[in-house]
């Protein structure tokens, strides 16, 4: 007997490894390959395809899709609808397969519903990307990022708290 939860309307291929106390909830598809930790939480209509990582407690909201080239560290927040690319230059016509950027989600960063991640870029540690970003950089640890593109208007602490400065974040 499994030590997750799979709701009913769910498919999980053969293949993956899903940690001990994970709940994968309504119209989920788990590809073959990927990774989740335990006790992560994995919200309705989420696509986790092939090779991604997941760590621990990581919190995945309704309607995202996490592609291949994506990993993310411990305690990694996904808002709702939130968009990874995996590909610079995409064309229906054109196989890029073997072109997929890795995109690195450090421990306890968090990004807002509807946000997009273009690939290739990685997310510091416990930063926070505002919902409706567009992150098309890498992003500094404890950053508070918003807009199109995302560009830096502060610090926050490991709580998600407004702080003054990067010293401030880190210490508290």
């Amino acid at each position: 007997m499994a030590d997750y939860f799979v709701h009913e309307s769910s498919y999980v291929d053969e293949g993956c490894k899903i940690g001990r106390g994970t709940k994968i909830w309504h119209f989920c598809h788990i590809m073959s390959g990927c990774t989740i930790g335990e006790d992560c939480n994995i919200g309705q209509n989420v696509v986790i395809s092939p090779d991604v990582v997941l760590g621990r407690n990581c919190k995945i909201q309704n309607n995202v899709s996490v592609y291949t080239g994506v990993r993310c560290e411990d305690d990694v927040f996904l808002g709702p609808s939130m968009v990874f690319t995996n590909v610079i230059n995409p064309r229906a016509a054109v196989s890029r397969k073997d072109e997929y950027k890795p995109t690195i989600l450090r421990r306890g960063c968090s990004v807002g519903a509807n946000a997009t991640i273009v690939c290739g870029h990685t997310l510091g540690e416990y930063c926070l990307i505002g919902a409706g970003s567009v992150v098309t950089q890498d992003v500094p640890a404890y950053a508070l990022m918003v807009g199109n593109p995302a560009r830096q208007i502060g610090w926050v602490n490991a709580h998600g708290d407004k702080c003054n400065s990067l010293e401030e974040a880190m210490n508290n």
